[in-house]
């Protein structure tokens, strides 16, 4: 069975990827509290060095993840230039888990507010999202659900609805410092209750989850869930005539570690003779730059999640 599930934590510090093989999946947005002893408490022996943590789950393996990246080139090359001749309308149910003390969830007007800013986001892309039903439902134990639980698992089969097609998000109060997390598109076939995205309730616009309170959080896991890592995804790997770079995408300039605040400049990939061309991509959607900092992604992204959207859902 493959499973990939990314999480972004709130806490201000540069998280490393874990890898498996060559193939490195993973990786967090992290913040407050105690979310990096209970990180550095749950990584594999020897993650930890120079002040990084390993953080995310996957069980992956390199053989698969091949496959899948080889399909999705085939698909592009097959397909190049005609990804956005069409609309993509993505149906969305939006599920909303309460504690029994009541409270604590976004409001209607806000889960409008965040299609808007997905719309927004991925219009370039061709796609468009359609708020198609919002649950309520009172559950603890779903409520601050993580990834992997079963809390998770029996959420997501009691709610999840629509085909491979659907996004599904479920909006909780997560804990242990977590913004998301999301499942890939290539997962589907294998599980399909599984897909879908958890999003942080206060993330959402309006929320109090400052600086990641302008729904960006929802933008950054649909961006994994229609195909795309994360922009620093293999450190500052070369993009060549073999070679895309860590995160696959040709037009993306490698970035050693996530970047955090907004850090305009910055540039953690350096090397001669135009090695590493271009700053880091710290307005990407697919860093960890606060939301304020992010309103693009690629053409080559664009070109990316079309293809992993044609090969598998």
């Amino acid at each position: 069975m493959t499973k990939v599930t990314y999480v972004r934590l709130s806490v201000m510090m540069a998280i490393a990827a874990l890898t498996v093989g060559t193939v490195t999946i993973g990786g967090a947005r992290q913040g407050p509290q105690n979310a990096v002893e209970r990180v550095a408490q749950a990584a594999p022996q020897g993650a930890v060095a120079s002040g990084q943590l390993v953080c995310g789950t996957k069980d992956l393996d390199e053989a698969t993840a091949t496959a899948i990246e080889a399909y999705t080139q085939r698909v592009l090359e097959r397909s190049s230039g005609i990804f956005l001749t069409a609309s993509k309308d993505v149906p969305v149910y939006v599920h909303r888990i309460h504690p029994s003390a009541g409270g604590g969830n976004a409001t209607d007007q806000q889960v409008t507010d965040q299609i808007s800013i997905l719309n927004a986001a991925y219009g370039g892309s061709g796609f468009s999202f359609t708020l198609t039903l919002t649950t309520d439902t009172t559950n603890d134990a779903w409520y601050t659900a993580t990834p992997g639980t079963s809390a998770e698992t029996a959420m997501k089969s009691a709610l999840r609805q629509g085909g491979s097609n659907a996004l599904n998000v479920y909006l909780n109060n997560m804990g242990g410092g977590l913004l998301g997390w999301a499942t890939f598109p290539s997962s589907y076939a294998s599980n399909p209750i599984d897909d879908g995205v958890v999003v942080l309730y206060s993330s959402l616009p309006g929320g109090t989850a400052v600086p990641y309170n302008l729904g960006d959080t929802g933008t950054h896991e649909v961006g994994h869930w229609l195909g795309l890592y994360h922009t620093f995804q293999g450190g500052c790997a070369v993009a060549n005539r073999r070679s895309l770079g860590g995160d696959l995408v040709a037009d993306t300039p490698a970035e050693k570690s996530p970047a955090f605040g907004c850090p305009v400049g910055r540039d953690t990939c350096t090397g001669k003779g135009g090695k590493f061309p271009g700053l880091d991509p710290i307005h990407n959607f697919m860093d960890y730059t606060d939301d304020s900092c992010m309103f693009e992604f690629t053409v080559g992204q664009n070109d990316r999640m079309n293809a992993q959207w044609l090969a598998y859902r």
